[in-house]
């Protein structure tokens, strides 16, 4: 017969162990607690989703941070497991010898602008030679701007680009500091509000821009099979009611989007969980040029890109998303 002493020691261990149970996640896959740090609201609005209703299956939180690169960063640096990044950021990664997998592209996006001033007579992407052009440099948007002066006939040799944080982009663009600049799109009514009469566009739907999720080599399968999994029912939920996801994407923005651009581009963002042979196209093409554009060492060519990327955990959860060979 057990004394009172150790029958009370008995009764709280047994709570203690049916609590640490219930707290793990609705799935029961873990009890560690991991960080996700992301960064462009829209591209990553299943992730938003999913921390606004509850939807992770590991305890979770998210950390948002100004840009794909600054969350790769978190990645690289171990202050996050996960991250929801650009896929420039992840190219330029795995060519600097960075371990960071990719685990699955969460949404695709093409509708992008050139930003610039009626009085600087842009009317075309040629007309960008021997201009000064703002820019994020080491994000998506910054290969974004290489395509569009592509399709000008130009390189980055024949302009001057000038790296500017996303945010700086319109007021740098007020001042005169630049001649354009291409920003996030979360910055193209700032900047037409800098702007007002002066304020002129070149629309660009020759780059698609990718989402990934990626992680870093202290993210195991079973917690990477879990935070996928929750990003895939957020994604489907997304689906039935896109409205509300809308209010999870501005609830968790803490103010720092306006509801009308979220109801203005957020049906423009395609949103899915694949890893697909496009994908790895993209990641090769996008290598194949940031090598050559930042001098960076590492192989470009696609089995170099192929192995950036884990299928397993997409594959667990939803085994047709992965169509790469």
């Amino acid at each position: 017969m057990l004394r009172p002493r150790a029958a009370l020691a008995l009764l709280l261990g047994s709570l203690l162990a049916t609590l640490t149970t219930g707290c793990s996640g609705s799935s029961g896959e873990g009890s560690r607690p991991v960080t996700v740090a992301a960064s462009d609201h829209l591209g990553g609005a299943p992730v938003y989703l999913a921390e606004d209703r509850g939807l992770w299956a590991v305890e979770a939180r998210v950390r948002t941070l100004a840009t794909g690169r600054d969350a790769l960063n978190a990645v690289l640096g171990g202050q996050a497991a996960f991250g929801v990044v650009g896929d420039l950021p992840a190219v330029t990664a795995a060519l600097n010898g960075r371990d960071v997998k990719v685990l699955a592209e969460l949404s695709a996006f093409s509708d992008w602008r050139l930003l610039t001033r009626t009085d600087r007579a842009v009317t075309g992407f040629d007309r960008l030679r021997g201009r000064r052009v703002g820019v994020p440099r080491g994000t998506n948007v910054e290969y974004a701007l290489s395509r569009m002066l592509a399709a000008g006939h130009l390189t980055s040799a024949d302009v001057t680009v000038v790296n500017l944080a996303p945010n700086q982009v319109p007021a740098a663009l007020a001042r005169g500091d630049v001649d354009a600049g291409v920003t996030f799109p979360s910055f193209y009514d700032a900047t037409r509000s800098a702007l007002g009469a002066r304020y002129a566009e070149l629309p660009f739907s020759g780059y698609t821009a990718r989402t990934l999720l990626v992680c870093g080599p202290a993210a195991d399968e079973r917690t990477a099979t879990a935070v996928l999994r929750s990003v895939v029912r957020a994604q489907r939920e997304l689906a039935a009611d896109p409205a509300a996801a809308r209010r999870s994407v501005l609830a968790q923005a803490k103010g720092s989007l306006k509801a009308a651009y979220v109801e203005r581009y957020q049906p423009r963002y395609t949103y899915r969980s694949t890893l697909s042979a496009d994908l790895l196209r993209q990641l090769h093409e996008e290598a194949v040029w940031a090598k050559a554009a930042q001098g960076l060492s590492g192989p470009s060519d696609e089995a170099a890109m192929r192995r950036t990327l884990r299928p397993g955990p997409l594959k667990a959860v939803d085994p047709a998303a992965v169509t790469v060979g």
